[in-house]
């Protein structure tokens, strides 16, 4: 088991910050929601985010996707500063490798399943690789259900169908945004399994943002935030221990 986990670290980073710092207001208003970060996300690795509410863990994730600005600091997908792209370059970046997997699953209600799965690849006039689309359609056990619209499909099946189309592109990394967080435990699960998977068998990483100790129990590493910085790191995580440094945060 150590071996892949080894190999993965060997890929290096998939994205990282230096020096991030995200001030919101001026003044009294003022508000740093992150103060200084600096994290790195290792290539194939599952790495969830967790801190109290306000500790700065969505901002992190959103600047990291390139989808808000930092006000200092230094962004990297790869090798690529996100601060030396223009909007047009950015959104490039983002639509080639990137991937989000959002608390609500944004499927086009008209659209088949594998419609929407593909919707990105079509929006942006490219073909999906058919034998790339068939590894993922089977890794989400959908095979079955690629007819289908979204009102046909259950909340884990959705879901899945989401996080799917977040693969097809073959993104350099995917961002979740409390995946589960709409799902009963067992469904949440299923989704849970499969982020596991496409991260240790299709060699995908993911980071997640989550409040839930189970959910984050099921990745390689945590990093804690709290007070818009880095308070603590875990790998290899149990819920048990999860949940006492989320009490120790405060959470």
């Amino acid at each position: 088991m150590a071996g892949w986990r080894e190999q993965r670290r060997a890929n290096g980073a998939a994205a990282r910050a230096i020096g991030a710092v995200k001030i919101y207001g001026k003044g009294e208003t003022e508000v740093r929601a992150l103060d200084g970060v600096d994290v790195s996300f290792d290539a194939g690795e599952l790495t969830t985010i967790m801190g109290p509410s306000g500790s700065g863990k969505s901002t992190l994730m959103h600047c990291m996707a390139g989808l808000d600005d930092v006000t200092d600091g230094r962004i990297f997908i790869g090798d690529t500063e996100l601060g030396s792209l223009n909007e047009r370059e950015l959104t490039l970046l983002r639509r080639r490798q990137v991937g989000f997997i959002f608390q609500a699953y944004n499927l086009l209600p008209t659209l088949t399943a594998l419609e929407n799965m593909t919707l990105p690849i079509s929006l942006a006039g490219e073909e999906p690789d058919s034998a790339w689309l068939s590894e993922v359609v089977e890794a989400v056990g959908l095979a079955d259900r690629l007819t289908h619209r979204p009102n046909e499909l259950s909340g884990g099946q959705q879901q899945r169908v989401a996080v799917a189309r977040a693969l097809v592109s073959r993104p350099s990394i995917i961002f979740a945004d409390e995946p589960t967080g709409n799902l009963d435990s067992r469904t949440g699960a299923e989704v849970l399994e499969f982020l596991q998977r496409a991260s240790k068998d299709l060699n995908q990483t993911i980071v997640m943002v989550t409040h839930d100790a189970g959910a984050a129990s099921y990745s390689d590493r945590i990093v804690f935030l709290n007070d818009g910085q880095i308070s603590d790191e875990m790998r290899d995580p149990s819920v048990d221990r999860v949940l006492d440094v989320v009490r120790n945060l405060g959470a």
